[in-house]
């Protein structure tokens, strides 16, 4: 397994020491992950608190920074308050259980993410799954669920393996025409998407219409581990008294509270750094179109370079970490058949020297295999 000590640099490739690795696959959005505040802050609280409480949070895992954070997740989500998780995984697993009975619907993006759809597994409520974005398969399923007591609809803000962007404004039309509610998963969307990087539900202005939200603290912000729930404080204290990967799992350790508390009074102290990254972003699709590449997605940092074989992008993922750039190539069934690529992510930790370097070694690569010419 490669590890990487810098949010864009790789030092180890199969166990051989290596250096000058370009990481254009990790998850570090706003490369907050080594800021050096962020890492003084864990360092501070792991000092102060000690590596861990050995307790899950109703024992004796609770201590003010906990509390703390969920008040700042909140404020930054602009919501009434907030549950923390071991990680987003667990928030999605202790939700739907909680929540949902069999006399409720919930109705699922077929491409949400698999901490969603097993979450959903675990309740009992009756199960719809509606087509990729698309609103009137949706409606149709919405018809169909009146029926029911509660309906849920349920979709990613943005889509990992894709980089698209929900259609929430339409999502929430429908909720209010069709009485349901709405749930977001915000993994790859919070601390960069929006004004104010406060995700897709601020960047398309319903954060209003938004009753639930799921997200991590272990991509933008951070980059460690945590998950949580943000929305209504009836529900938040509600899922306190039944979630369980929340009564069960050991709370956060400190350090990893301090370096996303840290990271977030960071963004709420200026969007300099989403900034940064959304120029990056910009200038990696255009460059790589030019080039010839069939680029994925519109405006997020996760570019998906679409080969359609899978056999190409592994070889061509393999080729381009020989040549210092470490991408992975994705295919069936992490990706539907045919749909094979090379998913890369830019973050705020690249320079315009790494990226053009990235798209440099992609249409050498890309030529070598006849995708460019």
């Amino acid at each position: 397994m490669r590890g990487s000590s810098l949010p864009n640099r790789t030092p180890t490739s199969g166990g051989r020491k290596e250096t000058g690795i370009l990481n254009f696959c990790a998850n570090n959005y706003l490369g907050l992950s080594s800021h050096p505040e962020v890492i003084r802050a864990g360092c501070e609280t792991l000092e102060e608190f000690g590596a861990g409480l050995s307790s899950v949070r109703f024992i004796c895992g609770t201590q003010n920074i906990h509390k703390s954070l969920e008040e700042k997740i909140a404020r930054f989500h602009q919501r009434e308050d907030a549950i923390l998780y071991i990680s987003c995984f667990d928030a999605n697993a202790g939700l739907f259980e909680a929540l949902l009975t069999p006399e409720d619907a919930i109705l699922s993006d077929e491409l949400n993410h698999a901490s969603i759809i097993d979450g959903i597994r675990l309740c009992k409520a009756n199960k719809y799954r509606y087509k990729h974005m698309d609103l009137e398969d949706l409606e149709t399923k919405l018809k169909d669920a009146q029926k029911h007591r509660l309906r849920l609809i349920a979709t990613d803000g943005v889509f990992s393996m894709d980089g698209d962007i929900a259609p929430l404004r339409e999502i929430c039309d429908l909720a209010k025409r069709y009485n349901a509610l709405v749930f977001i998963d915000e993994c790859h969307a919070t601390g960069f998407m929006g004004p104010n990087g406060r995700g897709t539900d601020e960047l398309l202005g319903v954060m209003d219409k938004v009753t639930i939200v799921n997200s991590t603290l272990g991509k933008a912000l951070g980059g460690a581990a945590g998950g949580y729930t943000t929305g209504p404080k009836p529900l938040i204290e509600f899922l306190r008294q039944r979630s369980r990967p929340y009564l069960f799992s050991n709370t956060l350790p400190p350090a990893v509270v301090g370096s996303a508390s840290k990271a977030l009074d960071l963004l709420m102290d200026s969007n300099e750094i989403a900034q940064s990254m959304t120029n990056k972003t910009a200038r990696f699709r255009t460059k790589m179109t030019e080039a010839g590449f069939t680029i994925g997605g519109k405006g997020h940092p996760i570019c998906p370079v679409m080969l359609g074989d899978a056999r190409l992008a592994a070889m061509m993922a393999d080729d381009m970490l020989e040549r210092g750039i470490y991408v992975i190539g994705f295919s069936y069934p992490v990706v539907p058949k045919g749909k094979a690529r090379i998913r890369v992510q830019i973050s705020a930790a690249h320079s315009d020297d790494d990226i053009d370097n990235c798209i440099q070694v992609f249409t050498e690569v890309g030529r070598k295999h006849g995708v460019v010419s």
